[in-house]
This record gives C-alpha cells, sequence and structure tokens, in this order.
C-alpha cells in the first residue's frame, strides 16, 4: 500500500486519527500537505515527518472557510506540482443535548466543520485531482448518524450522516474521471476528542463488539487503504472500522 510520490493532503492533522495518518502516510512514501488550527503541533508533526526522512509542508486554517480549504490545494500545488488525493478529517462533536434544548450556535458550528468543510474540500480539491488525471478522496464519517442513533448527538449525526451522502454524489459524478470519493467510519478512537474520563471510556469500550477502544494508528491504516490504489475498485462507500460498534447489542 504504498503511496510513493503521492500528493496527499490531511486535514485536522495536528493530533489523533489525523496525525496518526499523516506519519503513516509519510512513511509510505506520501509528499503531505498537512492543515489544522493549531501551528505549533502541526510544526512538531512535520518536523517530525522530515527527520524520518518524508516530506510534509502545512497551514493552519479553519476548515469552516472555503478560501483555507483553496489555500491547502495552491500549497500542494506550489509546492509540489499537484495533488492526487486528500484525507478529510478535521471534525467536532460539540455539546450534546436533546435538539429542542441546543443552542442555533452549537448546530450550525457542528454543521460547519464537520459538513461544511466537506463541500469546500471537494470544491477545490476535485479539479486538482481532475489536473492530475485522477486521484482518491477520503471523508471521516461516523456510525453515529448512519448505523446507530447516539442520544444527545443529533448534529453530529447529522454532519456525518451529510458526509456519506457527499461521498456517494462525489463518487457518481467523477468516477469516469478515474476519481474516487469514500467515507470512513471509526468507531470509538483514544483521541483528544475522547477526554480523559475513564468511566466513560468503559462505557464507550463496552458499546463495542471487540470491547475497546481504537487507537489512532488503526483508524489510519483503514484510511490508507482507502487513498491508496489497494482500494483501486472502492469507491461511494461508507467504510465501517468501527470495532464491531454498529452490530454489538450486549
Amino acid at each position: 500500500m504504498r503511496l510513493d510520490g503521492k500528493v496527499i493532503i490531511v486535514t485536522g492533522a495536528s493530533s489523533g486519527i489525523g496525525a496518526a495518518a499523516a506519519r503513516l502516510f509519510a512513511a509510505q512514501g506520501a509528499r503531505l500537505v498537512l492543515g489544522a488550527r493549531r501551528a505549533p503541533l502541526l510544526e512538531q508533526i512535520a518536523g517530525e515527518i522530515a527527520e524520518a526522512g518524508g516530506d510534509a509542508v502545512y497551514a493552519a486554517g479553519n476548515v469552516e472557510d472555503s478560501s483555507y480549504a483553496a489555500a491547502l490545494v495552491d500549497l500542494a500545488k506550489k509546492r509540489f506540482g499537484g495533488l492526487d488525493g486528500a484525507f478529510n478529517n478535521a471534525g467536532v462533536t460539540g455539546d450534546m443535548g436533546p435538539i429542542p434544548e441546543m443552542d442555533d450556535a452549537n448546530w450550525h458550528k457542528v454543521i460547519a466543520v464537520n459538513l461544511n468543510s466537506g463541500y469546500y474540500a471537494a470544491k477545490h480539491q476535485i479539479p486538482a485531482l481532475q489536473e492530475r488525471g485522477g486521484g482518491s478522496i477520503v471523508f471521516t464519517s461516523s456510525f453515529v448518524g448512519h448505523t446507530i442513533g447516539l442520544p444527545g448527538m443529533g448534529a453530529y449525526a447529522a454532519a456525518k450522516a451529510g458526509l456519506v451522502g457527499l461521498t456517494q454524489v462525489l463518487a457518481a459524478e467523477h468516477g469516469l474521471e478515474n476519481i474516487r470519493a469514500n467515507a470512513l467510519l471509526p468507531g470509538g478512537t483514544m483521541t483528544p476528542m475522547a477526554g480523559e474520563d475513564e468511566n466513560f471510556h468503559e462505557f464507550v469500550r463496552g458499546l463495542h463488539a471487540l470491547k475497546r477502544m481504537a487507537e489512532p494508528s488503526e483508524i489510519a491504516e483503514a484510511a490508507l487503504f482507502l487513498i491508496s490504489d489497494q482500494s483501486s475498485f472502492v469507491t461511494g462507500s461508507a467504510m465501517i472500522a468501527d470495532g464491531g460498534n454498529s452490530i454489538n447489542k450486549l
């Protein structure tokens, strides 16, 4: 599953799944453009990749802005000559609570970061992939809103389900151009987003058939499959990597 010479954008790359994917993709030969809000962490990860013999540049910004999505593509072209793929991974859970009690600002924030960002990413990345004769786009969605509904997560579920719909349409629209689009649906993963409450972690572990949470590196391996040519006949899919969360009833 080598990515030798391929130019890949990774958003949400400052921690968690995105950081793990950046390190893995670099180890597989990709040249990376890293995006997230926190410049110091992006600088650190890019430095680690360089020390290991890889090649990564970064630009900090907000995925809620179309101009930032455009800037990441421009950076890929200027530094590496083009774009071959993207792992659009940035996301937030937002404040949890029933929809009637939810603050409107929270709803719009969660939709903007998780779903609008996918639209902006596709809008700017697909023309660049067309210039290269094809490529692969991967969006981080969730089993929440796809196979189950978790109380209190209405905004998150709506946004992540929307990414699956967007993925399917992009795959249908651009298949003839050798552009593949897929959604990756992780289960509970030990990232900063999961917090530090061990009681919560124990509850989440119990939701999974494997009775544990994923390490970010495990989800990164699934993303590597989708972004690489190993998945050359996979497009329009919602690939579940959730440790059996979706099918577990015990």
